[in-house]
Order: structure tokens, then sequence, then C-alpha cells
């Protein structure tokens, strides 16, 4: 038996239903920036806001920094902006509109399900503002250093066409595989760029229609990341083994090794300059940007996991003295070269508070020593910097536990400007936020497991908890509003649901960011294992033994990796978790090990049945918590169908469960709408089913 959501939506949003002090609507209202960008002249910035799904350009100027609004997109239509980029001379912006970029498929999403679907596409306009210039539909554009130019993808070909619509776009050249990486050499006579074939990568160099395109020591393996030297005659590059070998094992954790080469665009000839230890924290890392590779002031500038922590190193050119810039037990992500080349600046999990572990603050560090200084710190997050163009002024996303997500300028005093508080709606509930507590415990393998603790400001003795799951797995949560629009969403929920009565705990489970290389790669996880769903029964166990929870009331609810782990707490641990929300979740990790045309690995059927015990749909004679499934049909990183199996499965079972299906939208909720359908959802089904009489 199930439950349609909708008559109970149209309920939910045509009166107050909860007698809360402020709304979910209200708490999602929030404008959330993104794609904060300065120009390369000046000390001008530019951001997309994303308004209750009106997503639109703001720029700002020096000396005060007003913010002037530069498009006029008026409707929650799902098309997000990105690849936002100002032109050297800074006349020009150019972003894209469209796609879902956080998806495996960045293609066009048509979430408002319009007869005719949207595009995706490229337009320049005037920084000042002005008119809209359509470029064509595509996406990553790149603006050339003559500021004239832009080139951009188009179903894996790459495309030139003039900034202010003069000269129509057409293909630069034709090359095989999908190309993609592309920079422009210093001067802007040349374009580097990589040509994905699948099972190898090649970095092609194209100079003009009638020089053949150079290939920069093509090999057996992928080649990726072109970076120029300054003077643009070498160019640096990560090399990864290509596809195929002897079937490996499964379940046993290897290293996966990768290299940094240079060589000389005139000469085609090369070396090998470094290579990653061979061991297991010495793999490629698995963390935004991956090798982070720029060529600095004579400086490789790289980042790497050897020691246990996402760090940056320099060295020189030929490999030689290698620096550890940012020693220390803490990440670094968020990497931004100035314009001078000679210093990186970053978001990183320190400072002078134990609680920074689960904050963001920017530092800077010079390309040469490891003289790491600190531009931000206190009880906020701060993330995402850029530098202005003369390298005086570095911009950020700043938050706190109370206030979303801003642009802002760091002060040299550390203290921090906010630009755009004007576009925070007047009813946002800003003082009605509760301040997070870190907490931590263990696990029953004595693993340790970090965690948010938000407490009700008037709570009964004993009253009902949640755990929140989030998503990735390679994410971290933090004692404030998170910088990515997702967790955004979910912190503002967290934040309801308090509100309410309930005391939520947000868990930071291995797999995780923030708590080192073993945190973040363990033994015996995900499908081998599901190690990690220890960490989350902890949590459950957790707020059971506090004195002021009702242990027989404690939910969980996440979404993708969090519907994941919810799903198997809801399936293995009903007695703990007494109802549960499973937000595209996946639910069956069961798959053939093999792959066409080569025979299975040693270990595959070992595997096939780990990845069985570790897959929810297998305790479903054992889960009998009330549980509302939730998945938007576009989804682009997971399959609609996990949870149209799950639901199967329930039927068959007749196990009664609620539903809520979301035609046309994608993992991100690129309505407003649906965000805030999603959310009030989760809090109406939590609260009947832990707060009902």
């Amino acid at each position: 038996m199930t439950r349609n959501l909708f008559i109970l939506l149209f309920t939910l949003f045509s009166s107050p239903v909860f007698s809360q002090s402020f709304s979910i609507e209200a708490v999602l209202s929030y404008p959330f920036p993104s794609e904060l960008v300065a120009s390369q002249t000046g000390s001008n910035i530019a951001w997309a806001a994303n308004e209750k799904g009106k997503r639109n350009i703001y720029m700002a100027t020096a000396p005060d920094y007003k913010v002037t609004k530069i498009t006029n997109y008026t409707d929650d239509d799902g098309q997000e902006l990105t690849s936002l980029s100002i032109s050297d001379d800074g006349k020009w912006i150019v972003f894209v509109r469209g796609g879902d970029h956080g998806g495996r498929d960045g293609g066009p999403v048509n979430a408002g399900s319009m007869p005719v679907a949207p595009k995706m596409q490229v337009f320049a306009i005037p920084f000042t503002g002005g008119n809209l210039i359509t470029i064509g539909e595509g996406d990553h554009p790149l603006i050339a250093p003559n500021s004239k130019d832009v080139v951009y993808a188009t179903a894996g070909q790459i495309k030139i066409a003039a900034l202010d619509g003069s000269v129509p776009a057409k293909n630069m050249f034709s090359a095989k595989g999908t190309n993609s990486g592309y920079k422009w050499s210093p001067d802007g006579s040349k374009l580097a760029f990589v040509s994905n074939r699948n099972d190898h990568a090649f970095i092609g160099i194209y100079t003009d229609q009638n020089t053949p395109i150079r290939w920069l020591l093509p090999s057996f393996s992928r080649d990726n990341m072109p970076v120029w030297s300054p003077d643009g005659k070498e160019i640096a590059f990560v090399r990864t083994p290509g596809a195929g070998g002897e079937p490996d094992s499964i379940l046993t954790r290897k290293h996966q090794p990768w290299a940094i080469w240079t060589v000389n665009v005139a000469t085609g000839i090369g070396k090998r300059i470094w290579k990653a230890p061979e061991t297991i924290s010495g793999s490629y890392p698995s963390i935004a940007g991956g090798a982070n590779l720029h060529w600095a002031d004579g400086r490789i500038v790289f980042t790497s996991y050897e020691d246990g922590w996402p760090h940056l190193y320099s060295m020189n050119p030929d490999g030689s003295k290698k620096i550890l810039l940012t020693p220390g037990n803490f990440v670094v992500e968020n990497i931004e070269l100035s314009r001078d080349k000679r210093t990186l600046v970053f978001a990183a999990n320190t400072g002078l508070n134990a609680d920074d572990l689960d904050r963001r603050h920017i530092y800077k560090v010079s390309v040469h020593r490891a003289d790491m200084q600190a531009l931000s710190s206190g009880p906020g997050i701060e993330a995402n910097p850029v530098v202005s163009a003369d390298g005086k002024r570095v911009f950020c996303l700043s938050a706190t536990a109370q206030r979303p997500l801003l642009p802002a300028l760091l002060e040299s005093n550390k203290s921090i400007k906010l630009i755009g508080e004007e576009l925070i709606p007047s009813d946002f509930p800003t003082k009605k936020m509760v301040t997070p507590k870190h907490v931590q415990f263990k696990a029953a393998d004595g693993n340790m497991v970090y965690g948010q603790l938000f407490s009700p400001q008037n709570a009964n003795r004993k009253h009902p908890a949640i755990v929140y799951v989030h998503g990735g797995p390679q994410r971290q949560m933090y004692l404030g509003w998170s910088p990515m629009d997702y967790y955004s969403i979910d912190y503002a929920l967290n934040q309801y649901l308090v509100s309410m009565g309930f005391t939520v705990l947000s868990v930071n489970y291995r797999l995780g960011l923030g708590y080192g290389f073993n945190f973040h790669k363990p033994l015996n996880a995900g499908a081998q294992g599901a190690a990690e769903y220890q960490d989350i029964k902890a949590a459950g166990e957790w707020l059971a033994q506090q004195p002021n929870i009702d242990a027989t009331k404690i939910g969980i609810y996440g979404g993708s990796y969090g519907g994941y782990l919810t799903a198997l707490a809801l399936g293995k641990d009903s007695k703990l978790f007494a109802a549960g929300v499973d937000i595209h979740g996946v639910n069956n990790r069961f798959s053939s090990a093999a792959t066409e045309g080569r025979p299975p690995a040693p270990d595959a059927a070992l595997a096939a049945k780990i990845a069985q015990e570790s897959s929810p749909v297998t305790y479903i004679n054992t889960w009998t918590s009330p549980t509302l499934i939730i998945h938007a049909d576009d989804d682009r990183n997971v399959a609609f169908g996990q949870s149209v199996d799950l639901a199967k499965r329930f039927e068959d079972k007749k196990f009664e469960f609620e539903f809520l299906a979301i035609p046309d939208d994608t993992h991100h909720w690129m309505k407003f709408s649906n965000g805030v359908k999603v959310s009030a959802a989760t809090a109406d089904f939590l609260k009947r089913k832990l707060m009902g009489k």
C-alpha cells in the first residue's frame, strides 16, 4: 500500500500546517551565490545568485562594492548559470545557461516540463550590463587573451566565436575523440587541449587552420590537465595509465599511479619530472580539482595526498627541490593562483579554534616557500577565494551558523566586508537559526565519528531526534551554512526540523573529507562491506543515550549516498531508527563484476556477495520502519530505477510506504519549488511518524 503526497503537499502549501516560527519556504529563500570571479583589471567581481529559483548574474565594483544585477531572468525554470568568467580587458562576462553540472550528464535540463525543451547555451554580456549575446549551444567557454574571441565545447568538438556576436560560431578544428580541458597559450596564439579517446587520451596543440595539430608525447596512457609555462614555451601535464591489463582484484586496495610530465611545445621533447609515491595515499588525489596542477612563478604546483592529507606542493620544472607548502593535519581546497603567479589562496579546515576542524577559512602561501598565512578566522565559514588583478584584495564566499552565504571582501585585519547583504529577504529567519555544536564519538570498531549537533532552544525533556546523513560521500558538513547549494538546502532543513522540536545530528562519517586519508579512503567501505554504516548506527545509538532524547523516536534522512545509508539503516536497524526518508539513494549495489570481452576479476564472486550484503534491498525482510521514498526522474547521479526497484520490492512484500516522484527534475532540484516540496515532505513525514499522537 502506498500514499501519494500530492494532496498532502497541496494542503501543506495552502495552509500553515506547522505552528512554526518560520516557514520552510522562508528558510530556503536565501540568495545562494556561486561562480564568484574577479576581473583581471581593477578589483571588480561578479557572481551568479539563485534567488528562489530565479538565477541571475550580479557584479560589484570597487571601492564601495555596490551590487548591480546585470541579467534579468524572472522564472523558477531550473536553468542554472555556470562557467562564469570575465574577459581580460574587464569588458565582458561570459556564462552558460542550462544543464546540470553536478551530474554525470551536464546536458540540457527541462525541469519545468516545458513543451519546447530549453537549450544549454553560451552567452556574453557587457560587464556593466546590456544586451545578451547568444554565442551558441555548448558548454565550458574560455575567453581568449585578446578579449575578442571565446572557445567552447559542443558534442566533444571545440568551437570559436566572437564575443560581440560579430562573427558566428564555427568549428575551430576537427579532432577525434571528446575534446576538453582547453587552455590558451599566454599570448593567445595557440590552444592546448585534451583529446579523450576512451582507453587513452592525448594532449594536442592547435595553432591555425593551416598547421596540423601537434600531439605532445602521444602514448598509451591518459594525459590530462595541460598547463602552459608563463613564457608559453612548455606545457606540464598529468599522466595516468590507460585502460586494460589483466583483471585485478576488486576488493584489494591498490595504488593508483600518476606522474607529472613537461614537454617543449616547439620540439616535442619532454620527460617525466615527478612520479607519485607508490603507496595507497600516494594515489591520484580524489579531491576537487584532482592534481590542481599549475605552472607558477618558476615552479610547478600540485596537490597530493601522499602524507595522509591533501596538501599543496611545489617543485622546479625539472622536478627538483620539491617543497610541502602546507604542512599540517588539514585539507586544502578551492585553490586559486594569483595573477602574478607568485601566491596561492585556498580554503582549509584549520585555525586557532579546535572547532575549525568543521569549518573552512581562507589562507595564502607563496609558491616558493611554506609561509602559509591565515586571511580569515573565527566562527564563520569562508570558501572559494579569488584574488584581485593587483593581488591586493581577496574575495570569498562567507557564511556563519545563522547567516547564509554571501560574497565578501577579506580585510587586512581578517575582518569580513559583506557584499550584497541586502539580497537576503527581509523575512529570512536569521535570528532564529541555532548554532550547531561539534560532537564526536566512536563506532563499534573504534573509528572516530564526527558530527554537528543542532539542539532546540526549549526542548522537552524526552523529545525525538533525527540523524542527517550527507551525500557524496566525499563531503564534509560544517558548523554553518555549506558553500555547496545541495547541502545548503539540507542545512536549512535541519534548522527547520530543530524549530519543530527535533534534535538533529548531522554525521560526518568515514569516506568524507576533512579528517585525513584513512578516514577518506577506509577499508571495506561502500559496495565492499559498507563499513561506514557503523558510523551511522553509532550516531543513532549516541543520540539514544542522551538523557533528553526519546530513544524510541529516532528518525533518519539523507540524499544520494546519504539516501543509501538511510536505507541501510532502515533495513538493518529498524528497532533503532523509527522512521526514515530515503532521497534518491542507491538501494541496490549488486552488479556484475565482469566486463564484456574480458574474464572476471579473480575475486569477482566474493565481491558480488559482499556487494549484495552491502545493499539495502538485501534487508527487505527486516525493514519495518515507516519509509518515504523521494526521487526525481531525470536524475543524472543515481538512476531513478533504484527507487522504482525498491518500491516494487515493498509492494511485493505488501509493506506500506510513502513516495514522492518528481517528473523531469534532476538530482539537484534545479527548480526551487521542487526543493521546497522535497524539504516540506521530509519534515512533514518525520513529524507525523515521530511526533504524532
